[in-house]
């Protein structure tokens, strides 16, 4: 969080924290006053009896009865009214203060992305510019012609990327796309979007155990956003040496995809939040993996729009696990 957003947060924390304070000082007094209140008309009472009915009689034990029912009925109505209030009051705050931290969290995730696809947007273009203007410019040989055209294509296959990644989410929320569910070979296509992948990142090694022939009803586009986002988060996160290991496999009553890395692993505390829309783990303008926050957040999506789950685990030795299971 940005330091004037920051500062911004900590003084409406403070400010009202201090209100809440008040309110709740201002309930305990009330609750003594009326008490104290209570416990005078009470003793007033029990003397203007003493004065007129003599203490030994039958009406001075029922007039006295009278006034400690009484008595106790005000106790009761102050603790059962101050008691409801302040629940209201403790639980309206609890309330207010989560919307307010989540509605800060949320800006500064939004603002956290436009950053990051500023970023994301000019890269791939600035990159693709530079390449056409260096072979129109100057007469180069074959081989350094191919390079730059490849690496123009990987450019504006990762902006291809990017900008589905931004269209669908934003049709998955707003309800606008209409998910097929058509039968197709789950094997065929996670082995076209690995070799794909394959194709962009050929100094990666990419390990593959697709287990043959396993069908199943999906959006074939949506599911192929689903495995090329796994494979390009673990491309981000994990060292270039170190190889990417995609596995498909069928049991009884479940398909699962599973994609492993070697990185740097996920913490604990952050396995909960990697598929939250826009967040990031890090600070933004400190990181230096590339991304958006959309990735894993479509990934869950999909996984449940399919009716499945997707969960994040440690790799052994070290790295992450990514399973998605659909259920059959």
């Amino acid at each position: 969080m940005p330091e004037e957003s920051k500062r911004k947060f900590q003084l409406i924390t403070i400010v009202y924290w201090i209100l809440l304070t008040y309110i709740i000082v201002a309930l305990v007094w009330w609750f003594f006053s009326l008490y104290s209140q209570n416990e005078m008309m009470y003793s007033l009472r029990k003397h203007n009896l003493q004065l007129t009915v003599s203490a030994e009689s039958k009406s001075f034990q029922e007039g006295l009865d009278k006034i400690k029912e009484q008595r106790r009925r005000n106790i009761g109505k102050y603790i059962g009214e101050g008691g409801t209030f302040l629940l209201l009051i403790l639980v309206g705050a609890g309330y207010v203060y989560r919307l307010v931290r989540r509605q800060f969290r949320t800006q500064q995730q939004q603002q956290n992305f436009v950053m990051a696809i500023t970023h994301e947007l000019k890269t791939p273009i600035s990159v693709s510019r530079l390449n056409l203007e260096t072979l129109q410019r100057y007469k180069l040989d074959e081989e350094k012609q191919q390079k730059l055209l490849n690496m123009t294509m990987q450019e504006t296959l990762r902006l291809d990327n990017l900008i589905n990644n931004i269209l669908i989410s934003s049709q998955l929320d707003g309800r606008s796309y209409e998910i097929s569910k058509e039968e197709l070979n789950f094997s065929d296509l996670v082995t076209d979007v690995a070799h794909q992948f394959f194709m962009r990142y050929q100094d990666r090694k990419l390990v593959q155990n697709i287990q043959q022939d396993i069908d199943i009803k999906g959006d074939p586009l949506l599911l192929k956003l689903l495995v090329s986002n796994l494979l390009e988060n673990a491309n981000k996160y994990s060292p270039k040496e170190k190889p990417i290991t995609i596995e498909v496999k069928k049991s009884t009553d479940t398909i699962d995809l599973s994609v492993r890395d070697e990185g740097c692993g996920i913490k604990n505390e952050e396995k909960k939040n990697v598929f939250q829309k826009f967040y990031r783990i890090g600070n933004e303008r400190t990181r230096t993996a590339k991304g958006t926050g959309l990735g894993l957040y479509l990934c869950k999506k999909i996984t449940e729009d399919h009716e499945g789950n997707i969960t994040v685990e440690d790799n052994q030795p070290q790295g992450t696990n990514f399973i998605v299971r659909f259920y059959t």
